[in-house]
This record gives C-alpha cells, structure tokens and sequence, in this order.
C-alpha cells in the first residue's frame, strides 16, 4: 500500500516513467516493410460529473489512466480532482488506477476532469512474427484461465467442433478470427449485448466488440493459447475534434514462440474491406486504458470485481452507484501534423 500514499505528482511520473523504460519500442513492433507505422499525437479528455447524492455526502471514486506502452506514450496536460486522490496498481493486471474520495457540492454532484496529450503508434505485425512484450509469468498464467464471462468450455467451442485446427499457433488464432467475424454480427439491438459474455455471443450471433473479443478470447483458451482484453476508446477515422460517445475495445494472443498478435474482428466486421489488416495489425486511431476482465480496484472496492473497467466507478455508503447517475463525458482533439 505505501505506492497509495505517494503525492499525486511524484506517483504519476514515476509510475509513467518506469512503464516507459519497460516498454520501450522494439524492432519487432514495425512493420515488415521497413514502413514507418501512422502515428496520431491528439489530446484525450476524460470527464464526468457524479450526480444525485445528497449535499456534503462521500462518494468513493475509481478512474482508469491509460498507461505508457511502447505503441502509447501519455502525458497528463491537467487535471481537476476532487477530495482525497491517491493511485496505484491492480494486483492482476497492473492497470494504473485513481482513486478519489470527495464531498458533494450543494447541488448534491462531483466533477473530475483529467486531460491527457496521446501519441498514439499504428500496431503492425502483419499476423505473423508478433510484438515481444515483457509479460509477468503470473499474468501470462492468467491469460488462459477462464473469466466470469469468458469461458474455456462448453458452448462457445460448439463453433469449431469438427474443425481441423492447424498445429500453428498463428494460422489456428486465424482460423479462431475467422471463425468468430464469420458468426457473428455487429449489432447493438438484442438484450444483451455489451457484457462480453462468450456464451451469449455465441447463442446470439450478435454484439459489439467486448461479444466479438470475448468468443474469440473464449476459444483461444481453450486451446491454450493466451489471449488478453484490451479496453480504450476509439477515434474517428478523420482527425478533428469531438465527443467520443463510448469506449472501444480489441484483444491479443501469444502463440507459442511468437510475440503478441492483435486483432480487432468487430472493426473488420463493420468495415470487410480491412479484415486481413485486423488481423495483427492495429490502427493509430485509438487510446488504450485497461487489460482484463473480472478487475478488483485499488483500494479494493465493496462491490464484487469489475466485469471491465473502462468507466468511472463509484460507491457510496460501501454499495456500487448507479451508473446512469454518473454523467460521462469524453472528447478528443487532435494536435497539428
């Protein structure tokens, strides 16, 4: 706990710093042309208001910060907290966490702003060679173990029942892509989606991306290739400024003797015309916060673990707060070329 009572400013830094000295660019994180990968430098605002409380009451407040990774350099440009703030790490996956415990103003609300300056790398491995990241053998563990949502047996496996599987680890993750963008749909019209359940997704033929990464995560377990979940939010292709209406998220796997690979299969699934480029490779448009699922915060939260953490979370007298009382708001603007 002693990284919890560092000074905002001391922790940040040293936190981002250490992260940029692990991470730093590897040649196996270019492409294969020798092309330089697309970068997007742009400023990200995350903002929110916590509403509905009564005037001087506490709220518990959680919020993700992206980290610095060899694809992602972060500097934060300003910031507007309330309370008591401190921050650390989760104990599984090492997401870089804010926590904050204020007061209410009069009007019964809570707002918090963080400005941050991304430079953010185009990925590309073209599906083959992978990217050599520096991974905790614990968490690697992790990434073939089931999640809540995500199981390694049972229905989700149905959609390659009779299938002959390469013994390559990289043509069978394609397999496992195709798969999965070939059953599914991009849709945000059933009861359900958007709560990355393999087992729904594979019933329903249907999501968003946390239903699409989830079966694809779900299927490459059980065939004990690592996979991990990816959470951020997207930008709009066109550079400019505005809202972002909501996150966006991708995943990764490791085959054996390889790097890690990425895909986005519900971003090939919207656009057909780029599936053979989702598949290891990502664009530039984008900003990473989290990796996992089923995430105990720091300090541990009172409700059970996160099924993703992408949103800011909050409690108030030791129970989860609705989420609709908090007012989200996330922008982008892009710096000049």
């Amino acid at each position: 706990m002693s990284q919890l009572t560092r000074s905002w400013r001391n922790g940040i830094l040293a936190i981002l710093f250490s992260s940029l000295l692990l991470f730093w660019p590897s040649q196996d994180s270019l492409a294969a042309k020798n092309e330089k990968p697309h970068t997007r430098a742009f400023f990200f605002t995350y903002a929110a208001t916590v509403t509905g409380l009564k005037p001087g009451e506490t709220a518990r407040i959680w919020v993700p910060v992206p980290p610095v990774r060899d694809e992602q350099q972060v500097e934060v440009i300003s910031k507007d907290l309330p309370g008591k703030k401190l921050f650390g790490r989760d104990p599984t996956y090492n997401n870089l966490i804010l926590y904050m415990e204020a007061k209410a103003d009069e009007k019964g609300k809570i707002p918090f702003q963080l400005v941050y300056k991304v430079t953010r790398r185009e990925v590309r491995t073209g599906g083959t060679k992978g990217i050599a990241k520096k991974e905790a053998a614990e968490r690697i563990k992790r990434f073939l173990e089931p999640d809540k949502k995500v199981p390694i047996t049972g229905k989700p496996l149905e959609l390659i029942k009779g299938k002959k599987l390469p013994k390559d680890q990289v043509r069978e993750g394609r397999l496992l892509y195709d798969v999965v963008n070939k059953h599914m749909v991009y849709a945000k019209d059933t009861p359900g989606w958007g709560q990355g359940d393999a087992v729904w997704a594979c019933g329903s033929g249907r999501g968003n991306c946390s239903d699409f990464h989830s079966l694809f995560i779900s299927l490459a377990r059980s065939r004990k290739i690592p996979a991990k979940f990816e959470m951020g939010f997207p930008l709009p292709e066109k550079r400019g400024a505005g809202e972002v209406p909501g996150y966006h998220c991708w995943a990764w796997f490791h085959p054996k003797g390889k790097g890690w690979i990425p895909v986005d299969i519900s971003e090939a699934n919207k656009n057909p015309k780029m599936t053979e480029y989702y598949f290891g490779n990502l664009t530039a448009n984008r900003v990473k916060f989290t990796t996992g699922r089923d995430i105990d915060l720091v300090p541990r939260q009172e409700g059970p673990a996160l099924n993703f953490f992408i949103y800011p979370y909050v409690e108030v007298k030791g129970k989860p707060y609705p989420q609709e009382k908090v007012v989200r708001k996330f922008s982008f603007k892009d710096l000049d070329d």
